[in-house]
């Protein structure tokens, strides 16, 4: 395959002769021999991506202050509830209305209580947005107390149990280890950390010896989706495993190779897990139904002249896969049904029971119109917000990243792209590709739904709720599918595609990317 080669392909080694083969390998020689193998089982792009995103997952976990993350008062809050076996929306009392919620320990509690005020009340500038930082050291040196007290989380109450399994983890391990309410929120974070680079470094090393593995990369180590995987959020394994039917459905679909047997166990789960961790990516977890079954690494294909034939089997288990999880979507979401009435809580007091989802729904159906023009809207009002928050609005200190960071990972996106193999498809595989674009349509469509019906006040003049990074999980298939219709690649004067050039650019741009975005925020949040 002419377009399938490593992006950083290892120089021949020359055989030594037999005079010299006895002569001892130089630390030299071994420590590259020992670095082109693992290049080679695991792919440059896993590599890069497991030493950058962990060093910057970590720096967001202790740079963030406790609960400053997206949602991460809330998202902690699940995380806890499932933790101790509360897997299920439980409804609390509140005197405001409808409500869901669980019980987390006081002295938590207290920290959460802090932050909250924290960063709903910042001074202006030049001050920094923390105002005592001894009040989190205090807070954070307490033990973690027995006593609990009932807290409120209708929004991620609506969330099942998995996207939330690895920060339970950490939970459990902060009660093993006796860490106090500090060290319960950092061993927390971490666990969602370790999650992502396992997940992601695996979805990259499917990409390995393709050069649009690089694609993939620049995505996964975006500032907003390291900064969610360095704080407590359901989005975290959303992302990952996300990216990860992406890639699989670029290799099998796009690139036209046959996954291994892990890889395809890991299409099937995430077919079916997937879908019960944010209902707007249910359908992007389906396109593994358009993998060929003689692309999955189970059983043998049979050579029948030209032809290739496959087993009932083979053809019906990844359809199997699709219908769990299409049914453990559908029976969550009846189960989590009842929460929406509470989502007017998160608006201001005058708004309180203005987000009807019933409402909205009906009007949606008797008046499209009406519901396009608000879309319209939305789009005139907000799209220069959303573009921004794609690279990175950090966590509810709303940190926008700044200039440099955005410029840089456009031209990391830029040279990803230019040095991505050449797509061609043909025949069937034009028709998958279709099928593709209409399902991300879709599901970008379903994220705008979900948010007008479970967000949105009744007779908004906008759809609220919008955000940017809500994308990310759907960028590696859109960019891969315009790869396949736009054939504009970078290429030097022979025509030979730069790659070890670009893979060095992407790096780097990155890193920029990355490093502003810590310096702005630290500057701003800490001073």
């Amino acid at each position: 395959m002419t377009e399938s080669t490593t992006i950083a392909a290892p120089e021949k080694i020359p055989a030594e002769p037999e005079a010299t083969a006895a002569r001892p390998e130089s630390k030299t020689a071994g420590l590259r021999r020992a670095a082109i193998g693992v290049e080679r089982r695991f792919g440059s792009a896993a590599v890069a991506f497991v030493l950058i995103a962990g060093v910057f997952g970590a720096v967001w976990s202790v740079l963030t202050p406790p609960f400053w993350g997206h949602d991460e008062i809330t998202q902690f809050g699940r995380a806890y509830q499932i933790a101790h076996g509360g897997l299920l929306p439980q409804k609390i009392h509140d005197d405001r209305g409808p409500a869901w919620g669980g019980d987390v320990p006081v002295s938590i509690d207290a920290l959460m209580s802090y932050a909250f005020t924290d960063y709903q009340d910042n001074p202006d500038e030049p001050d920094p947005m923390v105002l005592d930082p001894h009040v989190y050291d205090q807070l954070g040196s307490a033990a973690v107390s027995a006593d609990t007290t009932p807290v409120w989380f209708t929004n991620t109450a609506a969330y099942s149990p998995i996207p939330y399994l690895p920060p339970a983890a950490g939970i459990r391990i902060a009660e093993a280890l006796d860490l106090n309410v500090g060290g319960m929120v950092l061993a927390t974070r971490w666990a969602g950390l370790l999650a992502y680079l396992l997940i992601v470094g695996f979805a990259l090393r499917v990409l390995r010896g393709h050069r649009v593995q690089w694609l993939a990369f620049t995505v996964a180590v975006l500032p907003i989706a390291l900064f969610q995987a360095g704080t407590v959020t359901a989005d975290t394994v959303t992302n990952a495993l996300a990216m990860l039917v992406s890639a699989l459905v670029v290799k099998a679909l796009f690139l036209g190779e046959r996954l291994s047997k892990p890889e395809t166990v890991a299409a099937l789960a995430t077919t079916v897990l997937l879908p019960v961790c944010k209902p707007t990516y249910v359908l992007i977890a389906m396109l593994t139904v358009l993998i060929p079954a003689r692309r999955f690494g189970f059983g043998r294909v049979v050579q029948d002249g030209a032809d290739e034939r496959v087993a009932v089997w083979q053809r019906v288990l990844p359809w199997a896969a699709a219908g769990l999880g299409a049914v453990s979507f559908a029976g969550w979401m009846k189960i989590a049904a009842p929460t929406g009435d509470g989502m007017s809580l998160m608006r201001p007091e005058k708004q309180w029971g203005t987000v009807r989802p019933g409402d909205q729904l009906h009007g949606i159906l008797s008046d499209p119109f009406h519901f396009l023009r608000i879309f319209g809207d939305s789009i005139a009002r907000r799209d220069q917000h959303w573009f921004t928050q794609f690279f990175g609005e950090l966590g509810f200190s709303y940190v926008e990243v700044p200039a440099l960071t955005i410029l840089a990972a456009l031209l990391a996106f830029g040279m990803s792209l230019g040095a991505a193999e050449r797509f061609s498809p043909t025949g069937a595989d034009r028709k998958r590709t279709w099928l593709v674009l209409l399902t991300i349509a879709a599901s970008v469509a379903m994220i705008y739904v979900t948010l007008y019906m479970s967000f949105t006040p009744v007779g908004y003049f906008i759809i609220d709720g919008v955000q940017g990074r809500y994308f990310v999980p759907l960028a590696v298939l859109g960019l891969a599918v315009l790869l396949r219709w736009v054939p504009l690649r970078l290429a030097d004067a022979a025509g030979r595609v730069p790659a070890r050039a670009a893979a060095f650019t992407v790096v780097t741009a990155t890193s920029v990317a990355l490093i502003a975005a810590v310096v702005k925020y630290s500057t701003l949040v800490w001073g």
